[in-house]
């Protein structure tokens, strides 16, 4: 690789860096080309962006940034075979892995995750990362939970309204 092809990888992987909030570093050096290529269909469908990296143009990318970022402790993750998982959702990845896995299977193993600068270290992770809410999700729960006491009120008016109206419908009959 010349000086300016690791020049122009360590742009393009800043941009991918400062684009996402929520990337998964992962190894799946010991899967074959036919499940590597499965795996990153399975991402792609999910809108997942696998990337191969060296692990020093990743470094070099994730050191421009400022301390407030956190990525220092995403460096010790950055060894061996590395492929790094860009996503929009952030527990999108530990889903597709679990998925990917099955029962029995090993691989894609986390090194570590990146969720709005927490960082979850170890495959033993994938469980935490799989169970966390999306936006979307946690934005539905406030809403139904604002909608409740609302429609509770509106069910007890209306419930109440027709016993009112009985209760008239009753004294005035035997009023007659």
């Amino acid at each position: 690789m010349t000086r300016a092809e690791k020049i122009a990888s360590v742009e393009g992987l800043k941009e991918k860096f400062d684009n996402s909030t929520f990337f998964y570093i992962t190894d799946a050096s010991t899967l074959t080309v036919e499940e590597i290529n499965n795996f990153r269909r399975m991402c792609h469908a999910k809108g997942v962006e696998m990337k191969v990296v060296k692990n020093t143009l990743a470094i070099k990318a994730l050191e421009t940034f400022p301390e407030a970022k956190n990525y220092a402790p995403l460096f010790e993750a950055l060894k061996g075979p590395t492929a790094i998982l860009f996503t929009e959702t952030a527990n999108v990845p530990a889903h597709l892995i679990k998925e990917f896995r099955g029962k029995d299977g090993e691989y894609p193993i986390l090194k570590a995750a990146y969720i709005e600068s927490s960082i979850y270290m170890g495959d033993d992770q994938v469980a935490v990362l799989a169970a966390l809410k999306s936006k979307e999700d946690l934005i539905g729960e406030v809403i139904g939970l604002l909608q409740s006491p609302v429609k509770n009120v509106l069910g007890s008016l209306q419930s109440g309204g027709n016993t009112i109206m009985g209760l008239l419908k009753a004294l005035e009959e035997r009023g007659e």
